[in-house]
């Protein structure tokens, strides 16, 4: 027979993250582990932590004219603070912003104005149908060049028909965004079916400028057309919510009135 402490002994444990004084003998012994620490304290922390973020950033995205209408809200002299940032922010824009319009290109001075020009920065290439208006997507990414360049003055929006780019390039991949940088091609998208179709938008257009690196996530430009977006789509739920409150009242009124006719 086996000696007693060669035996395996099961000893109850109803719940071994319980607070009780016979789990904390079975810890004491090594029976069972040591309970982790309560995740609590962490988890109020990046709470407060989020919130003060939140109070400290609550101007980003906002220009010029938003902050002046701030006024009675906000401290003068934080509301100051920012007015400078700003200034700061449109005078570095300012100087930086060397293009604002969309560059026709043509296959000699490609490698020029492309190739060569990513090597200072960013340059982004619609490649066009052939079919001008009749391609929606198309005719959609055009609009947007335009405005996209007319932003962004400080990065550089080419356009070239397809077919006259590459030879024989297929008309059902057209749209086409090509993104240079250093001298290499570092992202394309191939019609705009992963980026909102013919919904395409600047906030698709935004999203593909932060992840090149062409602009920063911080950018005030990206910021604030985000912050409309929100307060858009925020206002679009509140209008369904009382639209919903509307409905539900009238089929009460509506039951009100079956009951009068009983």
């Amino acid at each position: 027979m086996a000696a007693p402490t060669d035996q395996r002994i099961a000893v109850p444990i109803d719940d071994p993250n319980a607070d009780t004084e016979w789990n904390d003998i079975l810890r004491k012994h090594g029976v069972i582990p040591e309970k982790p620490p309560s995740p609590t304290p962490l988890i109020e922390e990046a709470i407060l932590e989020g919130r003060r973020l939140a109070h400290e950033n609550r101007l980003e995205g906002k220009d010029l004219s938003d902050l002046s209408d701030l006024e009675d809200e906000e401290d003068e002299a934080f509301l100051e603070q920012y007015r400078q940032k700003r200034m700061r922010e449109l005078s570095a824009l300012e100087q930086k912003s060397v293009h604002g319009s969309v560059y026709p290109l043509s296959k000699p001075d490609y490698a020029r104005e492309v190739t060569d020009a990513s090597q200072r920065g960013v340059v982004l290439v619609n490649l066009t149908s052939a079919q001008g208006g009749g391609n929606v997507e198309s005719r959609v990414l055009s609009q947007l060049w335009r405005q996209a360049a007319h932003e962004y003055g400080d990065v550089k929006f080419c356009e070239m028909r397809a077919d006259k780019a590459i030879e024989g390039y297929p008309e059902r991949n057209c749209p086409t965004i090509l993104v240079y940088d250093k001298g290499d091609i570092v992202k394309q998208v191939v019609t705009l079916a992963t980026v909102g179709g013919v919904r395409m938008g600047m906030l698709h257009l935004d999203k593909i400028l932060v992840e090149v690196g062409a602009v920063k996530e911080n950018d005030m430009r990206v910021l604030k057309r985000r912050r409309a977006a929100e307060d858009a789509e925020e206002e679009r739920l509140a209008g369904g919510s009382k639209g919903i409150k509307s409905s539900r009242d009238g089929v009460k009124r509506g039951d009100d009135d079956d009951d009068g006719w009983d």
